[in-house]
């Protein structure tokens, strides 16, 4: 799992492969309940780059792609959005949307 830590990164960090990107906030009560889940997910699924992104580090980033709640995730798959789901989701729902 990666904690972006600058913005710039972003556009790298999606352009290749899948990759699961969990906008979220510390002080969000589902974001802290999907963070295990997270982490879970990466351990099983290690193809799957999984990227986190703090909404109040990186508030730009967060408007630019639409983020009204949280936890939201995006599902890239070689730099194209191809998936955003709003709210806590189980192993087995994020699971799914990698399967093929």
């Amino acid at each position: 799992m990666i904690y972006l830590d600058k913005q710039e990164d972003f556009e790298e960090l999606i352009k290749e492969g899948d990759v699961l990107v969990d906008f979220f906030a510390t002080w969000c009560g589902p974001c802290q309940m999907l963070s295990p889940v997270l982490e879970d997910f990466s351990e099983h699924f290690e193809r799957v780059k999984v990227i986190k992104v703090d909404i109040d580090q990186f508030e730009e980033l967060a408007r630019r792609h639409g983020i009204m709640s949280v936890p939201t995730m995006e599902v890239y798959k070689d730099g194209k959005l191809v998936q955003k789901e709003v709210g806590y989701r189980s192993m087995d729902d994020i699971a799914s949307w990698f399967i093929r």
